[in-house]
């Protein structure tokens, strides 16, 4: 969970000049929130990410789990208006998406397995590496997704 949210703060932070344009798009946000928060979100994912890294385990998958409910719900309620063609700013390698109910999904997904992370106890040293391993297949799944659903083509039968 740490990469992903590290990953999308550098993308947003190499597209920093475009990300309040793609915030504003959602129209969701009054104008005056836009540039504020194209400007605080990528620091504050790297900040959750990097928190995430170093394994606390207190506050911060709830907040991060807050932030992808929040994308989630963002995103969903511009489907719902039929605003399908607006880019999700996701951008992982400058890759954009439209929005579609798998990005949805996968957020959503997301969210649990943080708020789930919230209940565990005590984990042994083969618990770690195993989280690890299993964290790092997570995450290039995810990456491949994202690839995939960025295909124009590749949704042809509405994933």
């Amino acid at each position: 969970m740490a990469l992903v949210f590290l990953v999308a703060a550098a993308a947003k932070l190499r597209h920093r000049a475009t990300l309040a344009g793609v915030i504003g798009n959602y129209r969701l946000l009054p104008s005056a929130l836009v540039g504020p928060t194209a400007l605080v979100l990528p620091w504050l994912e790297v900040l959750v990410g990097a928190m995430l890294l170093v394994g606390e385990r207190r506050w911060v998958p709830a907040i991060a789990a807050l932030l992808l409910v929040i994308f989630a719900a963002a995103m969903a309620i511009n489907i719902g208006r039929g605003r399908r063609r607006i880019d999700c700013g996701c951008g992982v390698g400058g890759l954009r998406q439209s929005l579609h109910g798998a990005l949805v999904a996968r957020n959503l997904a997301l969210a649990v397995a943080l708020l789930l992370n919230l209940s565990a106890g005590q984990v042994p040293l083969y618990g770690h590496v195993a989280a690890i391993a299993t964290g790092l297949a997570l995450f290039l799944l995810i990456l491949l997704l994202d690839a995939l659903l960025a295909v124009p083509g590749f949704r042809a039968q509405q994933v």
